[in-house]
């Protein structure tokens, strides 16, 4: 059933969070109707795309009790009554967080990680009276930036062209959005798991600073590297949804360094059409990585620059030339595209991540995990995750799994890397870099092939922010995206030039 069939409800393709706010506020729809539609929805078309691998059966109680409340005048959340969704390996109390392995997901002969609270993202989504309708599909672990294709539930297809790579690991919480069944929905990144999925489906997604929020309570791959944030079709959703997930809590204390870097006003203050007038945008170039465009990517890419030229920016040609910024790059070997520097830690963080579920948890320590899994050992050599042992500190931190490894290389490179770029922005004057977010188009589905994309690695090594928008399509009908990043923090400002990029050119085209 399609919204179409609601004459009271706005057309869902085109549902934003001030539509959704403005409706409920006029009495023209209800929270419990636009719930209703959006279940509608998921059930029109979850089967063929495979979105949301677990409904949450609360929901349309919630939309109820938003609708009691607004009637007798209480104080109501941000995002309320706006149906949202949450990737499955985020935790949220009642239902499995199962990471997409069938080991773990009883549904499939394996053990149930039943978290016993909500993880703080989930929370702060709860407190602002969002509207949660589910969980969302993801690879084993959330390995891949490419597709979700070896998860328990099947892959995610891609609604914006069903052939070719969803993006992962946030492939369903993507397709959620694109397919229109909800508004925004929580995505997180280690390395591309945001910008990738969000890029091949036509959508918006924001990356942010490490330490903006929070990521306890969130199966981790690395929590050196691992970040949460949204994905919505337009930026003003997004830069509310951050609004929402960012801050500091006592969970996760490096969260504290965020405390006086976010905007009085909140990430959606100040967005104007004229965002970019002025603004020094620096271009991709072999100073930042030795990787080329695909032909039809630099034409798309041309175009995007002469668009921000037209809306008023100052376009730098490759600031990093004249650096060693490029050289830093490595791919892991067993990787296909991938610098897994940081992922390290992960015995160490899966520990303390178990812990959190609680004394009545089927799985308490990294041991008991291993022992659960033994049966696809995914650290082993030549699988998904044996590229770890490629990594200078892995060996010694699976050999104590409880002590908190020092990946002094990590760091060194982090602080490299952030160096590097502080240099290059005073000497140029940079607001921002704007990239091609992939070198070229999607791959097939099931081609075997990854995602090449422009900013994984740097970007989440050095755990700066970024931010995808919709830029045209290829010939193909394969989504073209510009990434916009900067230094730590500088979130308000890319959402500034991204939001002045999509009203100016306003490229995306709905995905069903």
């Amino acid at each position: 059933m399609s919204a179409q069939t609601k004459p009271d409800l706005p057309d869902l393709g085109t549902l934003t969070v001030a539509a959704v706010q403005e409706g409920l506020a006029s009495g023209t729809f209800t929270a419990e109707a636009l719930t209703e539609a959006c279940i509608a929805q998921v059930k029109a078309l979850n089967g063929k795309y495979n979105a949301i691998i677990f409904e949450n059966d609360a929901a349309l109680e919630t939309a109820r009790d938003i609708d009691r409340r607004r009637a007798a005048g209480e104080a109501l959340g941000p995002l309320a009554g706006v149906p949202i969704v949450v990737k499955d390996p985020m935790d949220m109390a009642g239902i499995p967080t199962t990471a997409g392995w069938r080991l773990l997901y009883s549904g499939t002969g394996g053990v149930d990680l039943m978290p016993e609270r909500d993880s703080p993202v989930v929370a702060r989504m709860r407190a602002a009276d969002a509207v949660i309708l589910g969980k969302t599909n993801v690879p084993i672990l959330s390995w891949t930036g490419t597709h979700a294709n070896d998860s328990w539930a099947g892959p995610t297809i891609n609604p914006a062209i069903e052939d070719r790579a969803p993006g992962g690991s946030s492939a369903g919480t993507a397709a959620a959005v694109a397919t229109h069944m909800c508004v925004m929905g929580l995505a997180e990144e280690t390395g591309g798991s945001i910008q990738n999925p969000a890029s091949a489906q036509g959508l918006v997604g924001i990356k942010p600073t490490i330490g903006l929020v929070p990521n306890a309570g969130v199966v981790p791959l690395s929590g050196n590297r691992d970040v949460v944030g949204p994905i919505a079709r337009t930026v003003t959703d997004a830069a509310l949804g951050l609004d929402v997930l960012a801050g500091f809590t006592t969970e996760d204390p490096k969260t504290l360094a965020s405390v006086d870097k976010i905007p009085e006003g909140g990430y959606a203050s100040g967005l104007s059409k004229d965002g970019l007038k002025g603004k020094r945008l620096g271009l991709y170039g072999p100073g930042w990585r030795k990787n080329e465009l695909s032909h039809e990517a630099a034409d798309l890419y041309d175009r995007a620059k002469s668009e921000l030229e037209e809306l008023g920016a100052v376009l730098v040609e490759d600031p990093f030339a004249g650096t060693d910024f490029a050289s830093y790059r490595e791919i892991t070997p067993g990787t296909p595209f991938f610098d897994g520097r940081g992922l390290e830690s992960i015995p160490y963080d899966m520990t303390k991540y178990l812990e959190r579920l609680g004394p009545n948890a089927a799985i308490k320590t990294w041991e008991e995990f291993v022992e659960a899994t033994k049966e696809e050992n995914v650290l082993a050599k030549g699988a998904i995750l044996g590229f770890l042992n490629e990594l200078p500190d892995f060996v010694e931190a699976v050999k104590s799994p409880t002590t908190p490894p020092a990946l002094p290389a990590f760091t060194a490179l982090k602080r490299t890397y952030l160096l590097l770029m502080e240099e290059v922005f005073a000497r140029h004057e940079l607001d921002a870099l704007v990239y091609p977010q992939m070198l070229c188009e999607l791959p097939g589905l099931h081609s075997g092939d990854a995602i090449l994309e422009t900013t994984v690695g740097e970007l989440n090594i050095a755990g700066i922010p970024g931010v995808t928008v919709p830029a045209g399509y290829y010939a193909s009908g394969a989504p073209f995206e510009l990434i916009f990043l900067g230094q730590q923090w500088s979130e308000h400002a890319l959402i500034q030039c991204a939001y002045a990029y999509e009203q100016g050119t306003l490229h995306r085209k709905p995905a069903v």
